[in-house]
């Protein structure tokens, strides 16, 4: 689909947005097994994108990923900020202009595998990972409606890292202890998949 400026600053605005009102949130499950801060630095990461929303609106698709994803690099502390901001800055590489479905599952796999590297980290750790395998999973099924689903998917990816022993991040130092609890990054990976995906759907 073509991304127009107006979609653009909607789905910067929305991805904001959301991260932002549930800040506290992140914070609480961050404080639970984790510095207790991600809320509160994801918060500020947002806040600046969105100070410069009308300079990113206007960039194309690919460039305004990557200047998104500096953005949080430079403002996002912690581990938050370097994966957040590979996760973004390599879509933007990934990307084309005007993407189509297959263009999506194919950046959205290599942004995937950037985090992997940054991170040291798989599927099965209790992080943010958690969260965007299974959504690539489900765009790589091709089954009929799989995108109407992602939010769905990403929410319940989400809440299966209660269970998980997390062996990567700050959360691994409490080992069993941290297990009973939601991992702040799959949380906050997971209201931004549902921004995009509701952004996306309203454009359409």
């Amino acid at each position: 689909m073509d991304i127009t400026e107006a979609t653009r600053r909607a789905l910067i605005e929305r991805v904001a947005g959301s991260v932002i009102l549930h800040a506290d949130e992140l914070t609480s499950l961050d404080q639970a097994i984790g510095d207790g801060d991600h809320g509160i630095n994801m918060k500020r990461g947002f806040e600046a994108v969105l100070t410069d929303l009308d300079r990113l609106a206007a960039m194309p698709l690919p460039e305004a990923l990557q200047a998104v994803g500096m953005t949080l690099v430079m403002k996002i502390g912690g581990a938050s900020g370097p994966l957040y901001g590979t996760l973004f800055m390599e879509l933007g590489k990934s990307l084309p202009d005007v993407p189509g479905f297959a263009d999506v599952t194919i950046a959205f796999e290599a942004a995937i595998a950037a985090v992997k590297r940054r991170g040291k980290s798989d599927a099965g750790c209790k992080t943010m990972l958690d969260v965007l395998i299974p959504v690539l999973e489900t765009l790589k099924s091709g089954q009929p409606g799989s995108a109407g689903r992602l939010p769905a998917v990403a929410a319940a990816a989400a809440e299966a890292t209660r269970p998980m022993k997390a062996v990567r991040g700050r959360a691994s130092f409490l080992g069993d202890r941290s297990i009973g609890h939601v991992d702040p990054g799959a949380r906050s990976s997971a209201l931004m998949i549902s921004a995009i995906c509701k952004t996306l759907e309203a454009a359409a």
